[in-house]
């Protein structure tokens, strides 16, 4: 398996430090609003990653966190004349409900940044007895100057950020590339107890605390949007490393950005949108294969036409799953369970097994989703073409498992959701069966045109009835 290492530029191959064993750690959401598509991306990206990590026997230990205080929080409280806890935890249910519907598993654990404050003083405490950290006036700075290796993710040249630097009025930094680490509290908000003042820490100490506390001073894999390689992950590995003297991530991951119709996403141009609100036009599956559906590190666009296509994509995936269950069901209730493959099947069946190589070989090149996709629809296209009816019920069943396995590693739900049909509908399914049984075609086509009222397309099939929403 091979991974691209933001921080070398390249491919590397992934070994783990520990033999069976990985660390990982993303970024989370400064909780103050819903979640936009944007911001949906890494989530469902890392997602993936972790689930193919496990589905090649990996124990993964995942952990991402929640900014819980921050400005935005602040100032969202200040409007609402609300506290800024009853924002961010307002926002964590609503984030967790909209990761639940894109069918992201829950992390190994979610650390709040406002319940790690301790850490955060202890490690501030440690860069100043090591000559990494001043205080001035309350406030605790970061030398970036005393980390030589500044620079080596964001491969930015220190001397060249200092001359776009500027220092405002009421900052006291020594130097323009200087960042905070603390700072001390202003009229109507949260602050906590510190040797140097009444505060709150800056932003990037957090995930360098919450990480060494739940992963270790060394991790695996780093990851989030592509947005934070500077500085938010520059300034992370200088405290770190500062404090620690060992390599804090041995892989760096980034997603590239998402664009809207080809524009940068706000909302002064009119194209910003919340999951929220593609979830009231679409399934949240569509929005997970849509995101899936460019490889990570690639910019991708999102539009009208490009979500329908996912649309049709997905569904297409869902309509061949939904008939090898169906045809697996008719051959339980027949009771041909027994029946051998035949050699054409057997031939057939190394199709599949050479198609889950070529998306394992997909995903193993740096999680290449796209093509591990294009390797399900080649499936579905011979699932279409050649199972039947007449195949066996062991063929049937085994490529069942062969699409629907390579669909949950990528998170893609393979049922389609729909409503069950009420007790009247079933009942007049029913009538009908037992009026063609009679021969009574007249109530036949009566309880059909009915139901297609109601919105229900019958298909009647040499299998069985089937049915759909129109």
């Amino acid at each position: 398996m091979k991974i691209y290492n933001t921080l070398t530029k390249s491919k590397e191959e992934f070994i783990p430090l520990q033999a069976g064993k990985v660390s990982m750690y993303v970024c989370g959401p400064t909780v103050y609003n819903y979640i936009h598509i944007g911001n949906a991306r890494p989530v469902v990206v890392f997602d993936t990653v972790r689930r193919y990590l496990e589905y090649k026997g990996f124990d993964v230990n995942f952990v991402s966190n929640f900014t819980d205080v921050d400005d935005k929080i602040i100032k969202k409280a200040n409007e609402e004349g609300v506290t800024a806890h009853e924002i961010s935890e307002r926002y964590i249910k609503e984030y967790l409900k909209d990761t639940d519907a894109l069918n992201v598993l829950p992390v190994t654990t979610r650390p709040k940044a406002t319940e790690e404050i301790d850490g955060m003083i202890d490690m501030i405490e440690e860069l100043i007895e090591k000559g990494h950290a001043y205080e001035k006036s309350g406030s605790v700075y970061f030398k970036t100057r005393s980390f030589k290796q500044y620079g080596k993710l964001s491969k930015k040249n220190i001397d060249d950020l200092e001359a776009g630097a500027r220092i405002a009025v009421a900052d006291q930094k020594d130097d323009p590339m200087d960042f905070v680490l603390w700072k001390p509290k202003k009229a109507g908000e949260p602050a906590w107890s510190a040797p140097w003042c009444d505060g709150r820490p800056g932003w990037h100490i957090e995930c360098s605390v919450m990480s060494k506390k739940y992963l270790g001073d060394q991790i695996d894999i780093h990851a989030g949007g592509e947005d934070l390689i500077f500085p938010h992950h520059e300034n992370e590995i200088a405290q770190t490393e500062s404090c620690t003297g060992k390599e804090f991530a041995k892989y760096w991951m980034h997603n590239g950005f998402l664009n809207v119709d080809n524009k940068k996403m706000s909302k002064s141009e009119g194209n910003f949108f919340t999951v929220r609100e593609i979830f009231a036009e679409y399934a949240p599956a569509v929005l997970r294969f849509f995101l899936l559906s460019v490889h990570y590190r690639s910019p991708i666009n999102f539009s009208r036409d490009i979500i329908e296509a996912s649309k049709n994509g997905l569904e297409r995936i869902q309509t061949a799953v939904e008939q090898l269950r169906f045809l697996a069901k008719v051959k339980t209730e027949k009771g041909e369970l027994s029946t051998a493959l035949t050699e054409s099947e057997i031939t057939l069946l190394k199709e599949f097994d050479a198609l889950t190589t070529k998306f394992e070989d997909t995903m193993d090149d740096d999680f290449n989703t796209a093509d591990a996709i294009s390797a399900i629809f080649e499936m579905v296209k011979l699932s279409n073409t050649y199972v039947t009816a007449d195949s066996s019920a062991e063929m049937i069943q085994k490529v069942l498992l062969s699409i629907t396995a390579l669909c949950d590693i990528l998170g893609l739900e393979t049922e389609k959701k729909v409503e069950i049909l009420d007790e009247e509908i079933e009942q007049l399914i029913a009538d009908r069966q037992n009026a063609r049984k009679a021969k009574d075609f007249a109530k036949s086509d009566e309880i059909r045109n009915l139901l297609l009222e109601k919105g229900i397309i019958l298909e009647d099939t040499r299998e069985g009835v089937k049915w759909k929403r129109a």
